[in-house]
């Protein structure tokens, strides 16, 4: 068997950051360390969180350096590693962190990923393979690049929904009900409580229908056949937006369209104060993917024009005052304005996914 090292990469809060950031930040520290505690009790030989504020180093050119790093002294070349994110798989029990240390103890020339169209977690079998990544922008496009570039045989555990789920924002905490700083949570966005509360009784409500709009998977979509009690209009759009990057795709690159949204045009034609006018005229609720309409507004550089990540925070949880940047301040004063019971709610991919699965769950234990 060959010898395993895990990578946690966390990214510390930056100097001047806001209370948001900070606290994701904390929070996502804690989550990391639990789980380095856990992939060695799963067998892994080491586990190292590799922590620092933002350096403007891409995913895959920090994570090249890790293991080139670790070559030089000795330690990854002739092992397997496996690679995530610190607010990667918060639901992982123990069964599933073994299958990762088991892939990457293994013969060369495997991987497995959490999802291999959207990764965040990855085991290879030979570290040596990530020495020479390219720039990728994010972790979620690497089982493409292991795959089409590095002819790495592929598998994911996608069946496993659980291991979707990611904590990318303050309101992930909230769904999933646990992490470093709740309490504060709580009391600074007693909005996003309440609208959460009023979400339960749409998804066991015969009578009422749900709006889901963003990148959706199609698990999620069979799942909501059964695993709500109400209607879902559901708008699928972009799925695997942050995995598309034409650094991890063989052939000759072609000109990539840039990512778009039919929610998004008719806020460009309507303006953003128009989403809970254009909402209401199709449901009862709705859980909108903003990431895919900042997507649509300002392409996929999010160091470009979009809102900073203390806005986009301040807009999951519903607190439009503590937001800077106009388009997002105007659309989550109107999500935050709908009537009451017929909540809208802000967020991302796992809000989109595995959060509502949590939330649904929530809603018929309370129900019953």
């Amino acid at each position: 068997m060959r010898p395993v090292v895990v990578l946690i990469f966390h990214a510390a809060a930056p100097d001047g950051a806001g209370p948001l950031v900070r606290g994701l930040a904390e929070a996502r520290h804690s989550l990391a360390e639990r789980q380095r505690v856990a992939f060695l009790a799963a067998g892994a030989d080491s586990v190292e969180i590799v922590a620092g504020p933002p350096d403007g180093l891409s995913f895959g050119e920090r994570l090249g350096a890790a293991i080139r790093a670790r070559n030089a002294a000795g330690a990854a070349a002739a092992g397997g590693a496996i690679v995530l994110g610190s607010g990667s798989i918060p639901l992982a029990r123990a069964a599933d962190l073994r299958r990762f240390v088991d892939v990457a103890a293994g013969p060369g020339g495997h991987a497995l990923a959490n999802n291999r169209y959207s990764a965040d977690v990855v085991a290879v079998s030979s570290a040596a393979e990530l020495a020479d990544l390219p720039p990728l922008p994010a972790d979620n496009a690497l089982p493409r690049w292991l795959e089409e570039r590095a002819g790495v045989a592929v598998t994911d555990l996608r069946s496993r929904w659980r291991l979707g789920v990611d904590v990318d924002t303050p309101l992930d905490l909230l769904v999933l009900g646990s992490g470093r700083g709740l309490a504060d949570l709580h009391s600074t966005a007693p909005l996003v409580d309440e609208r959460l509360a009023q979400l339960a009784e749409v998804l066991t409500d015969r009578r009422a229908e749900l709006l889901v709009a963003g990148r959706i998977s199609a698990a999620t979509l069979k799942w909501l056949e059964s695993g709500v009690d109400c209607r879902v209009r559901a708008l699928v759009e972009e799925r695997g937006l942050r995995a598309a990057s034409r650094l991890a795709q063989s052939g000759t690159a072609t000109e990539a369209r840039p990512p778009g949204s039919i929610l998004g045009e008719l806020l460009v034609r309507d303006g953003p104060e128009s989403l809970a006018r254009i909402v209401g005229k199709l449901s009862d609720a709705a859980l909108i993917d903003t990431r895919l309409l900042l997507a649509h507004r300002h392409g996929t550089d999010e160091a470009a024009s979009r809102p900073q990540a203390e806005d986009r925070f301040a807009s999951d949880l519903l607190l439009p005052a503590s937001i800077a940047d106009p388009w997002l301040r105007a659309l989550t004063e109107s999500a935050a304005s709908a009537p009451y019971g017929h909540p809208i709610l802000l967020g991302g991919h796992t809000l989109m996914n595995g959060g509502l699965r949590l939330l649904a769950q929530r809603a018929r234990a309370g129900a019953r």
